[in-house]
């Protein structure tokens, strides 16, 4: 069995971001996370403020989990850079999600989403772990008129 490449360890840890997500287990969302002091961890979540500090970025994830009945990720566009002890993933969040069901029905409506994430991980004697996470929405393209229609 051969090792895997620091690149390959960086893309595991970022795909069990997502699954813990979808499973909505937030003890194993806590361990992805870095935990020391003077690593302050962030994140922010689209359209959200930046959260700052471990508690903070945690709760936020119990929250998310509580309120969210299905969500499921889609990764595309993923690209990892790894430099000494600290990695860079970029890629495509293509979300499905759904939230309580109404009428007795199994599951709420499902929405589907795009969000740009960036993602850094730091080295750690127990594996790279979360040190920043930001989600950017990718908004829809509109139509635009051309200029030469524009009502006078």
């Amino acid at each position: 069995m051969t090792a895997r490449t620091d690149s390959e360890q960086v893309e595991l840890a970022n795909t069990a971001f997502y699954e813990v997500m979808e499973r909505g287990d937030y003890d194993a969302m806590s361990g992805l996370w870095l935990d020391e002091e003077d690593e302050l961890v962030s994140c922010v979540h689209p359209g959200w403020p930046v959260l700052s500090g471990r508690g903070e970025v945690l709760r936020s994830y119990a929250v998310i989990m509580a309120n969210t009945e299905y969500i499921q990720f889609f990764l595309t566009d993923v690209e990892v850079s790894v430099l000494s002890d600290t990695a860079l993933v970029t890629c495509t969040e293509n979300i499905l999600s759904g939230g309580p069901a109404e009428d007795g029905a199994e599951l709420g409506p499902l929405v589907g989403q795009l969000v740009v994430a960036t993602n850094v991980f730091r080295r750690t004697p127990r594996g790279w772990k979360i040190w920043a996470h930001h989600g950017s929405p990718v908004l829809a393209e509109t139509e635009a008129e051309p200029d030469d229609e524009t009502p006078a």
